[in-house]
Parts: C-alpha cells; structure tokens; sequence
C-alpha cells in the first residue's frame, strides 16, 4: 500500500508542470484541494461515516495544513522555476524528515542502521541541490525545503491517525476541514488568474486533485499504519526515481549525469532501511 502510495506521488510534479499549462499557481493549488475534498466528501456521506472524536480533530488539522495546503502550495510555486526532475530530488529529502518528526512525536525508535542509511539518502540529496544550484540555494529551494516540512508533519500524524481509524478517513476529513478555505480561495484565483484549459492542463489538474490528493494517500496511510511511519517513509526515497523517470517521458526534460546517480543512490538506501530492525 505505502508503494502504490509513492508511484501515486511521483506523478505529482509532472502533473502539477502539466497543469500550469492552463492554470495559475493559485488557481491550480485550490482548484485540486476543492474537487479533492468533493471527491471525499462524496465517499464519507455516501458509506455515512459518523464524524471523528474531538480529540481526533487537532491531529486532523495538522495533517491538512501540511498535505491538503502547506505541500501542494509550496510545490507549485517552486515548480513555476524549478524543473520537475531538480524539485524531485530535492523532495528525497522527506522520508528523512518524516522519520525525524515521527521519532519526536510518536516514540518510534529505528536501529542505527536505519538511521546511517537514511542521513546517506539525505547527504545526496543535500549534494545534489548544491551542485545544481551552482552552490547556492534558489528561491525555488526554499518553497521545496518548506514544503518537505509541513508535509513531513502531515505525513507523521497522518500516520498516527490511521493507527485508529482508516486511512481514507483521516485524509478524508482533513480535505473535507479545508472546505472552508478552499471554497472562497478556488473563486478568488479564478477570478484573478486566467485558465487556459488544454489537453494537458486538465489531465494534469485531475490527477493532483484524485491521484496524488486522495487515492495516493488513502495507500500511503494504509500502509504506515501497517508498517510504521519509519519503514514507510523511506519507501518515498524511491519517489525521485520514478518522478525522474516521468520528467523525461511525459515533459521531455534533460537530466544531468547528477540527477539519475543521485537517484540510484538514494535507492540503495532503501533496501537498507527496510531490512534494518527497530
């Protein structure tokens, strides 16, 4: 589940570069929060799902200002500069992220090997963005880096959650908490921001709101709450990969010598972390 989770998400920014082909940055980002959060909705009042406890409802907060909100937000504003391939790598940063906020808020406690391998997958990443970058950190930079914060955040308490109740719901209800802000935001970037709807526009608009908003993450949680938010999170290191993979394919991007290696490398590093104990 967590790896039909991570192919969801590698699909994420060739997407969202597809859809900036017919929408604003503003526009695209509320846009696939509101027809998310329909799609949810629709599923919760048709299987009639009784509304979460009260103490459920901090935690689902946080999991929809990091993944409905902070994440997609921030992605799309990198990617209006950065290319799909660079963002993607960067974005390998994650899984280490996640694993530290879930050792701080949850109590889990990975094995030393877990942890060399994934500072590894982390330090190649760091090596790659530098390198890019001419060794200095871009402004696109700086949305990624904030991005793979808030999401590391929604990722480690969306993983809590599903421990209690399944993971469609938990993302569910956090699309469905964000109502309130996405109605007004979606009428006001339409109104301000010309859509130009092409063929790539939609099909990539349609993907970020049902592939990577929703039934991406319907997987992803299932499979943390399987087998903890650590182990899970270090299956995303393979994200880069594939995302490199579809940059070339579906956006017809040149990657450097840099980006597939430091791909390959993080990759190895997966095998690492989930043979290693906790």
């Amino acid at each position: 589940m967590a790896a039909l989770g991570v192919v969801a998400f590698s699909l994420t920014f060739p997407a969202t570069a597809w859809g900036l082909e017919g929408f604003g940055p503003w526009s695209l980002v509320a846009v696939r929060s509101l027809l998310a959060a329909l799609i949810a909705g629709g599923c919760l009042l048709a299987l009639r799902v009784p509304l979460p406890g009260r103490r459920h409802w901090l935690g689902l907060a946080v999991v929809a200002a990091g993944v409905v909100l902070g994440f997609p937000l921030l992605t799309t504003l990198a990617l209006q500069t950065s290319t799909t391939a660079h963002a993607a790598v960067v974005v390998g940063l994650l899984p280490l992220t996640t694993a530290l906020l879930s050792a701080l808020r949850i109590g889990t406690r990975p094995s030393r090997t877990f942890w060399v391998a994934a500072l590894a997958g982390a330090a190649a990443v760091v090596a790659f963005t530098v390198q890019q970058s001419g060794g200095a950190l871009t402004t696109a930079d700086a949305y990624l880096f904030g991005a793979l914060l808030v999401c590391a955040a929604g990722y480690t308490e969306g993983g809590r959650l599903a421990r209690v109740m399944p993971g469609w719901q938990v993302i569910g209800w956090a699309l469905v908490l964000c109502l309130p802000l996405t109605v007004p935001a979606t009428a006001l970037a339409l109104a301000h921001e010309p859509v130009r709807l092409t063929a790539h526009g939609v099909a990539g608009l349609l993907w970020v709101a049902a592939g990577s908003q929703f039934l991406g993450l319907v997987v992803w949680y299932r499979g943390m709450a399987a087998i903890g938010v650590p182990k899970a999170s270090q299956l995303q290191l393979a994200q880069p990969l594939l995302t490199l993979v579809w940059s070339v394919l579906l956006l017809g991007e040149h990657l450097t010598v840099a980006a597939p290696l430091t791909a390959a490398a993080v990759l190895v590093c997966i095998a690492v972390t989930q043979r290693s104990r906790g």
